[in-house]
């Protein structure tokens, strides 16, 4: 695990509604949680993403990681999603913008195109996994880019070419 002591700045204020693919892919990346901590003042996981998150098991990536981030904003109920975002995305994605958009939250973490898209449609603004490492990074965080996507991969978790091209080329 990095040691957070060594990142030089205080977590911004700003807070993150965070997808199920971002979870699974950092605590994939770096072994923990602990980089979106460092990184945002809060972090909220919708309900929806906290169940297909906990769906596969004990035993699927990401879950000791998830468990251990007991400082995770994890909403209780399910959200009432609009019929546009309902019927345009998965849950998971569709409960993000829909929780963001509720509570005042300007800021998602969703990494599929589509989910992109519609968050941009509703004024909001994005990161994603890659986004999450290369601010991490510039912070100071203790973070090789290579072994993270490296990781990432060894997890099954598909980067396309020009993703990796990007984060290599915003890592140096």
């Amino acid at each position: 695990m990095p040691n957070l002591k060594a990142m030089s700045p205080a977590p911004d204020q700003r807070s993150v509604v965070i997808d199920t693919t971002p979870l699974i892919a950092l605590a994939a990346a770096t072994g923990s949680l602990e980089i979106l901590k460092s990184l945002y003042g809060r972090i909220v996981v919708p309900f929806e993403v906290r169940a297909e998150l906990l769906a596969p098991g004990k035993s699927a990536a990401g879950i000791a990681e998830f468990e251990r981030a007991t400082w995770l904003e994890c909403r209780e109920k399910p959200s009432d999603i609009t019929p546009f975002i309902a019927n345009s995305l998965d849950r998971g994605e569709a409960s993000v913008i829909q929780t963001a958009i509720n509570e005042g939250i300007d800021l998602v973490c969703i990494d599929e195109t589509v989910g992109r898209r519609i968050a941009r449609l509703s004024g909001l603004a994005l990161t994603g996994t890659i986004g999450i490492l290369v601010k991490a990074q510039r912070q100071g965080y203790p973070l090789k880019m290579q072994d993270a996507i490296d990781k990432m991969r060894q997890h099954g978790i598909w980067l396309s070419a020009d993703v990796i091209r990007f984060a290599l080329a915003q890592s140096k």
